[in-house]
């Protein structure tokens, strides 16, 4: 399935977070906070978007709609909750 986002929306799949911590202690999924971090993997058709596909970016940790695709969890969210482009 493919998945265009509208306007100033852009699909993001979301990057899991680390399991282990510094010290060597696994975390559980469950305990794990909602990653904040993604890779674009398709942008709306509006012109304020300033994100292309396969940018890494830091968003808001409540935004936007979680969706599942092929089995894989991915988020829509708008330009205006994505924070920074990771270079």
């Amino acid at each position: 399935m493919k998945i265009k986002p509208l306007g100033d929306r852009v699909l993001v799949k979301m990057v899991e977070g680390e399991s282990k911590t510094a010290g060597g202690i696994y975390i559980p999924q469950t305990a794990q906070e909602k990653t904040q971090e993604g890779v674009v993997l398709a942008v709306g058709d509006d012109e304020s978007i300033k994100v292309k596909a396969k940018d890494r970016v830091l968003y808001d940790k409540y935004a936007g709609s979680t969706i599942k695709v092929d089995g894989e969890e991915q988020l829509i969210v708008k330009m205006s909750d994505i924070l920074a482009v990771i270079e």
